[in-house]
């Protein structure tokens, strides 16, 4: 199991709850014409947002011996599964930084003016700055 955020452009989201969980469900669907590790398909705020959180939660796909430096540091938790899309980062972190994940990518949206969804939460959050 992942403790799982999405940060969305809020340009393309409904604003009440009930559309705006229709549109997440499309958006998992994960139906678009493209690799969703590639973070050029984002928007310019979404590339921003993610570039800045991924410094701080690398993607778990990383090359070997940063995987096994992060690991012999204990610092592998950290990495996370993100799925990109054009208008949503989907990222699944480890329940162990659950509390600082939550943080950071509140924050993160703030600052770089894009949505936030709490996707584990029964009720999420939905954000919009």
């Amino acid at each position: 199991m992942s403790y799982d955020l999405m940060a969305f452009e809020t340009s393309k989201a409904p604003q009440e709850r009930a559309a705006f969980m229709e549109w997440y469900e499309q958006q998992v669907q994960w139906s678009e014409d493209h690799a969703y590790n590639d973070p050029s398909v984002l928007s310019e705020a979404l590339q921003r947002f993610y570039s800045e959180l991924s410094e701080q939660f690398p993607n778990m796909n990383v090359e070997d011996e940063i995987f096994e430096a992060m690991e012999e540091a204990g610092t592998d938790n950290r990495l996370t599964d993100y799925s990109l899309g054009s208008s949503v980062i989907y990222a699944a972190f480890a329940y162990s930084v659950a509390d600082e994940a939550y943080t950071a990518m509140r924050e993160l949206a703030i600052k770089h003016k894009v949505g936030f969804f709490d996707v584990s939460s029964n009720e999420g959050d939905i954000i919009f700055p």
